[in-house]
């Protein structure tokens, strides 16, 4: 967080350490799991987490690197995502198993660390909190998205005690007045708790239903529209978080894996229409296509802190993408409806595929990761 330290996540259990102003290397995690490294989370300016895909989550400190704090076990299959509550103080963590686990790292000893599982769906991908950890957005490798409203980590989630909100296709705003007689268009829930669909309104319990707005941690299950795929299946890969909590990012591709899009969806908040049944909380408002390479691997983009610019893996480099040429804030320039992302910079330095970029925290500087292993820091002049 305070930019002094730039961690890069590797394929073969190590993680390396840089110093991101001088771009010395500080330290190498030669065995920091004992599997491929998939994600490196801050706590505060000193503790940090990694996962893996060796079922494990550990925790370090800058000051002692020479050992980990703690092993978290709990998963089953392949760690990819870590999220941390800064209300809570509570470690989030997502896996190929399908489960979201809740982690009390404050209360860690030596026989382990307290957790319970909070949530479970087929097919995750990626899970994140939006900046104020209101909600938690799951993305899965069926198409779907999920929306955890006015979310309450202290509660898990399991079979009945949870309402599910109407699942629907986002709608671009020129289908909005449309689509508001007819209502949205039902789809299949992705959720192993209610596999027949998503709930109707009148098995909902009555507990669960707070008057004037959603109940804690209600589900909106949603099918992100994707340019050219409404007739085909897609698979949101990667997912991130505007820093102001105003839109989600996610990279998608289609399920005969020929295609690839960078999509940003605009968080249509207000009252909702009925308790259970808010109106759509996602609108398409940007997209542009990708370059589809370096296949089966999934490739990490990212916002600018301020919000007003993404960074994309493109091939051998990245794009630098903003939402007009002038990079305007967001909310200055939404279309009325779904436009093309403007491209504001292209980046080639890399002799292999891109698969991750990150802007620093605090500085002008972009960091850029690719298969080979290179690390890449840019410096933008002005």
């Amino acid at each position: 967080p305070c930019r002094s330290v730039l961690t890069v996540a590797c394929e073969q259990t190590e993680v390396l350490l840089f110093d991101p102003i001088s771009s010395k290397h500080i330290k190498t995690l030669s065995e920091a799991h004992e599997d491929c490294v998939n994600n490196i989370r801050f706590l505060d300016n000193r503790l940090f987490a990694t996962c893996s895909d060796d079922t494990t989550i550990a925790l370090w400190d800058l000051r002692k690197l020479n050992t980990k704090v703690c092993t978290l076990h709990g998963h089953t299959s392949w760690v990819k995502n870590i999220e941390y509550d800064t209300n809570t103080r509570l470690l989030v963590t997502s896996g190929f198993d399908g489960n979201v686990i809740i982690w009390d790292t404050n209360r860690c000893t030596e026989d382990g660390c307290p957790h319970k599982k909070f949530f479970h769906t087929r097919f995750l991908m990626r899970m994140r909190l939006t900046p104020d950890c209101s909600k938690m957005l799951i993305s899965t490798s069926s198409g779907y998205l999920l929306i955890l409203h006015d979310l309450d980590l202290n509660k898990s989630l399991e079979v009945g005690s949870y309402p599910i909100l109407r699942a629907r296709r986002t709608t671009s705003s020129s289908d909005i007045t449309s689509s508001g007689s007819s209502g949205p268009r039902a789809v299949g829930s992705p959720c192993h708790q209610n596999d027949s669909g998503p709930l109707s309104e009148k098995h909902m319990p009555r507990s669960s239903q707070r008057e004037g707005g959603s109940p804690r941690n209600s589900l909106e299950v949603l099918t992100p529209e994707v340019p050219g795929e409404r007739d085909r299946g897609n698979c949101i890969t990667s997912l991130q978080l505007h820093p102001k909590g105003w839109a989600t990012l996610l990279r998608c591709s289609s399920n005969t894996d020929d295609q690839e899009w960078t999509c940003v969806y605009e968080f249509q908040e207000g009252a909702p229409v009925r308790p259970v049944s808010p109106r759509c909380s996602l609108r398409l408002t940007h997209c542009i296509e990708e370059a589809n390479v370096g296949r089966g691997y999934i490739k990490e983009l990212c916002f600018s802190p301020d919000g007003r610019m993404i960074s994309s893996p493109h091939g051998f480099g990245i794009r630098l993408l903003g939402f007009d040429a002038h990079c305007s804030e967001l909310v200055d320039c939404l279309p009325k409806e779904a436009s093309p992302l403007k491209e504001i910079r292209s980046l080639y330095s890399h002799n292999d595929v891109v698969l991750t970029t990150k802007f620093s925290p605090t500085h002008c500087q972009i960091a850029s990761g690719c298969l080979s292993g290179r690390v890449s820091l840019y410096q933008p002049k002005f």
